[in-house]
């Protein structure tokens, strides 16, 4: 890992995204390097020659927040990288945050996939207005050490265990949802009892890490290349207009407190040169 300090002069971040008023983002780069992730897009803006996985900057701040900016506001860690990635162990730039958090007035959201938020357990139970989710889309070890490197389902579902007995909101994040591989009813089934809320979103293939996933399903699911070769290739919404109904009606089932976040205009074609080496293997 190329580990790089860069002192900044503010890490809140005005955010984009639908109900959140600012981001903040510890770090750019993760160590989880995940196949699929979205993020890999912020390794053109940051002049890293490395790839995606294998850098990481660690945002040095020595302002504090602004308090009165963030009353009443949703604030998320973090957009585009884990704020509880390996480093965190050594830095503390999000215990640092969340002890500046914890006494204002605001709604704050936790995403993660690491067992190390448990160490922060003394400061997020002082918060009145928190959400942790936690990311899990499979119960298959194999399969998700193929796509990452954070902590292993087991210790992801403990650690929602965890967060739920000490009266911490907790969100069951399962993202991305891989057709036909992602168990999620199994996933479900399992964890509804610790898990305040699910949260469901759809499978993004874009730039060069479609081609990635793509040829992995060829070669390591290949019964199910053609459901993902409609979904991707094709565009067709099929998929994902009849799983929504199935997944709503089985949370509906057992009283669940649910949000399907499914993007079906997501998925861009891959080029021509890409999609003859799937018609030819």
């Amino acid at each position: 890992m190329k580990v790089n300090e860069v002192f900044v002069k503010n890490i809140l971040v005005k955010s984009n995204l639908k109900d959140v008023d600012f981001v903040i983002n510890p770090y750019v780069g993760c160590p989880h390097a995940c196949m699929y992730c979205y993020a890999s897009f912020m390794k053109k803006f940051t002049n890293h020659s490395q790839n995606w996985g294998s850098f990481i900057d660690v945002k040095i701040c020595n302002s504090k927040l602004d308090v009165n900016k963030i009353k009443n506001k949703n604030i998320f860690l973090s957009s585009v990288t884990d704020c509880y990635n390996e480093y965190e162990g050594k830095y503390k730039i999000t215990r640092q945050i969340l002890e500046q958090l914890k006494n204002v007035s605001c709604n704050v959201t936790i995403s993660t996939k690491s067992k190390l938020i448990l160490r922060d357990l003394d400061i997020l139970k002082n918060f009145h207005n928190i959400k942790v989710c936690v990311s899990i889309n499979t119960l298959n070890e194999k399969f998700k050490n193929d796509m990452d490197k954070a902590s292993c389902i087991k210790d992801r579902l403990k650690t929602l265990k965890e967060l739920h007995k000490n009266n911490i909101h907790t969100v069951l994040f399962m993202s991305p949802i891989f057709p036909e591989i992602t168990e999620w009813k199994e996933i479900i089934e399992f964890s509804k009892d610790f898990v305040d809320e699910y949260w469901f979103e759809d499978l993004k293939l874009r730039g060069d890490y479609k081609f990635k996933i793509l040829n992995y399903i060829l070669k390591m699911y290949p019964q199910y290349y053609l459901i993902y070769d409609e979904i991707y290739n094709q565009n067709k919404d099929d998929y994902w207009n009849l799983l929504a109904p199935k997944i709503k009606d089985f949370c509906l089932k057992y009283c669940l407190n649910f949000n399907i976040f499914f993007d079906k205009k997501a998925n861009n074609k891959i080029s021509n040169k890409q999609l003859n080496f799937f018609n030819n293997n």
